[in-house]
């Protein structure tokens, strides 16, 4: 029973995709539009490649992913579990001799461990492609020197650390929707503030463990 109530978790971060995929490739654009008006100061336009690929796959891929996740995903965990918790649908359960950590949480922790980083893969190609399109079309770079760049300096390393933050980002966002929703109480009211808590408990870890994180990463 409990696999099986690890879909619409899955679902859910499915239908994170799009907003997901958005957030990444103008991300992207914007980092190499910014990054080169601020290294053409130091004639060191070259770079613009590196910087993009290294912030995206190290850093802005996996926050923002898991920011925009943390919304989507987040706050549909607490309003589900919330709305089980004000219906006695939890205490039904546990009349029923089926737990409901094992039932309800463990399956969604599951799917944000997986969820997430499948999305960040997403956010880091398509962040990317948003720099490559703007370096190309816009700032004059050539396709190919851009490419070399970036396959240069990225290294397996960077992208091996983003998607390690991406899975601890995918349990806090899940842990925090179980959180809550588990421990509301009052009703419509009580679920609405389990909602937004999540959300914001969710946000601000994810802030906290990728300073942490980073720090274990690449610390020297």
């Amino acid at each position: 029973m409990a696999a099986c109530s690890c879909a619409p978790s899955l679902r859910s971060a499915n239908f994170s995709l799009p907003v997901v995929a958005l957030t990444a490739i103008f991300t992207g654009m914007v980092l190499a539009l910014q990054s080169s008006t601020g290294l053409s100061r130091f004639s060191a336009d070259s770079a613009v490649a590196s910087l993009v690929v290294l912030s995206v796959t190290r850093e802005l891929g996996p926050v923002l992913a898991g920011l925009m996740v943390a919304g989507r995903v987040g706050a549909s965990i607490a309003a589900e579990i919330g709305t089980m918790r004000v219906t006695d649908q939890i205490d039904a359960l546990s009349t029923l001799s089926t737990n409901p950590m094992k039932y309800l949480v463990a399956p969604r922790l599951l799917a944000g461990l997986i969820a997430v980083p499948l999305l960040v893969v997403v956010a880091d190609i398509l962040g990317v492609l948003g720099g490559f399109i703007i370096a190309t079309a816009k700032l004059g770079f050539s396709a190919e020197s851009y490419l070399n760049n970036t396959l240069t300096f990225m290294q397996t390393e960077d992208v091996i650390s983003g998607l390690a933050k991406a899975a601890v980002f995918g349990v806090l966002i899940t842990l925090m929707g179980c959180y809550q929703g588990y421990n509301s109480k009052g009703g419509a009211q009580g679920v609405g503030a389990a909602t937004t808590s999540a959300v914001v408990a969710a946000s601000v870890l994810i802030l906290a463990f990728d300073y942490v994180l980073t720090e274990l990463f690449f610390s020297r």
